[in-house]
C-alpha cells in the first residue's frame, strides 16, 4: 500500500497545518463543480455538505492518482440559518461582515481520505465565532487591509490575520477555524500507516 499522500486543496491555511504538523504531501487541487455537488443534498445539515464536497474533491483527485491517498477538505459557513459562500465582490464581503455583526457565525470544516474510489475516512468538525458588532467604519478599513486576500475565504476572514478583530469569542479548536479538523485527521494518517504511530 502506498503511503503516498496528496492534498487535493490550494489553500495555503491547509497547506500551512500540514507542513507545521510535519506531514508529507503534494498538493493538487480538485477542479469539481461544487454547486453540482451541493444540488443533490438538499435539506442535508451543513456538517454533511462539507463532509460530501470534502469527499468529492478527495475523489476527483485520486481518480487520476491510482493507489494514492487522498486527503480532500472543505469548510462552510452558516449564520442566522443562511449559508454563506466565498464573497465574489470586495462589496459583496461587506454585505457578509454586514449580516455577521453581532451574531454567532458557524463555521463546519471537515475532511476526507479517499484511495482508489474508497472512502476510508471522514470526518467534520464545528466551531462557533461570536462576530462583536462592527461598525461601518472597521469594515471599510478592515477590507481597505484584507481585500482581495480573503475573496478565497468562508466567512470573508483570516484568524490568522487581522480577522481576528472580528470575533469577541470563539468555541472550537484553531485548526476547524483554519479550514481543516487537523487532529481527526492526524490520528487516520496514522491508521493509514502515513505517520508513525
Amino acid at each position: 500500500m502506498s503511503k503516498h499522500l496528496i492534498l487535493a486543496s490550494k489553500s495555503a491555511s491547509r497547506r500551512a497545518m500540514l507542513d507545521a504538523a510535519g506531514v508529507a504531501y503534494d498538493s493538487i487541487p480538485a477542479d469539481i463543480d461544487e454547486r453540482a455537488v451541493e444540488a443533490g443534498l438538499q435539506g442535508a445539515a451543513p456538517s454533511e455538505v462539507a463532509e460530501a464536497l470534502a469527499v468529492a474533491k478527495a475523489a476527483a483527485v485520486a481518480a487520476l492518482h491510482s493507489q494514492a491517498l487522498v486527503l480532500g477538505s472543505d469548510s462552510l459557513v452558516v449564520c442566522d440559518g443562511r449559508r454563506f459562500d466565498k464573497p465574489r465582490s470586495r462589496e459583496e464581503a461587506g454585505e457578509h461582515l454586514r449580516f455577521f455583526s453581532g451574531k454567532v457565525m458557524e463555521l463546519h470544516s471537515a475532511a476526507a481520505l479517499i484511495r482508489d474510489g474508497g472512502c476510508e475516512w471522514s470526518h467534520a468538525s464545528i466551531a462557533r465565532l461570536h462576530v462583536r458588532p462592527l461598525s461601518d467604519r472597521f469594515i471599510e478599513h478592515y477590507l481597505d487591509l484584507e481585500w482581495p486576500a480573503i475573496g478565497h475565504t468562508v466567512g470573508a476572514f483570516r484568524i490568522e490575520g487581522p480577522g481576528v478583530q472580528l470575533f469577541s469569542a470563539i468555541e472550537g479548536d484553531q485548526f476547524t477555524v483554519l479550514g481543516m479538523p487537523l487532529l481527526p485527521l492526524l490520528e487516520a494518517l496514522r491508521e493509514e500507516g502515513v505517520l508513525l504511530p
